[in-house]
């Protein structure tokens, strides 16, 4: 018989901060950014990311914010422009396909130690445990955790490399308020760089203190808060 989803403890985020880097850390200038040469979803990119960023991307879906994220961090070849990462910055990427990468059948520990294999079961499950998989949560099969808890599985594998920047792509899906909110004090304890791409009002407001605007190909500076940001999309 299949044992009942596990349920949740605690909800924590506790984000291992790295250490201090010189800037520049990550920049595009006049970037054209795009998955074929021929075609380029935002032109002319300028935008400038350190372990005090805290930005957050909006624009209508489609719009090209997860690329921009993709091309930030480099999984993705620029069409044109330039584009520096500091040969030292480690980024944390979180995707809203993230999970989908997880092999259920797996516990947390036995997917940290599939990809972290030289490292010792002791350090991994310490580092769960900050994430609030502790104890038996992080030997059972994840197919028997929460989406809730594969989430914060799927943060400690993105963070294990003590990341100076994390770059989050719709981070609360599968996320309650509570969780929501734990999140929220995690990131506001973190001492590095922070992009995020979020529906999420609330959660965005508690983090992010510049919006940058892609929309029409462009990615430029918003120089309102999110509320002067809805108030210009219902007109």
């Amino acid at each position: 018989m299949v044992a009942d989803v596990a349920s949740d403890p605690e909800v924590v985020f506790m984000f291992p901060n790295p250490e201090k880097l010189s800037p520049p850390l990550m920049r595009l200038d006049e970037a054209y950014i795009g998955y074929t040469d021929a075609s380029s979803v935002i032109k002319k990119v300028n935008i400038d990311v350190d372990l005090d960023t805290r930005i957050a991307l909006i624009g209508p879906n489609g719009a090209g914010k997860s690329t921009l994220v993709k091309a930030l961090c480099g999984e993705l070849e620029l069409n044109d422009g330039q584009r520096f990462i500091h040969n030292r910055l480690r980024i944390g990427l979180f995707t809203q396909h993230h999970m989908d990468l997880l092999d259920l059948k797996l516990s947390a520990v036995e997917q940290m130690r599939h990809e972290f294999p030289d490292e010792s079961v002791e350090g991994f499950r310490s580092h769960l445990g900050s994430f609030g998989i502790s104890n038996n949560l992080a030997l059972r099969p994840m197919y028997l955790l929460s989406g809730g808890q594969k989430s914060r599985v799927s943060f400690a594998m993105i963070t294990w490399e003590r990341p100076h920047i994390l770059m989050l792509d719709e981070p609360t899906n599968h996320l309650d308020f509570d969780a929501i909110n734990a999140l929220i004090m995690g990131l506001n304890n973190f001492e590095g760089g922070l992009i995020v791409v979020s529906h999420d009002e609330y959660f965005l407001n508690a983090l992010c203190d510049r919006l940058y605007l892609v929309q029409d190909e462009r990615v430029k500076a918003f120089p309102g808060d999110l509320n002067a940001y809805r108030k210009m999309v219902t007109k």
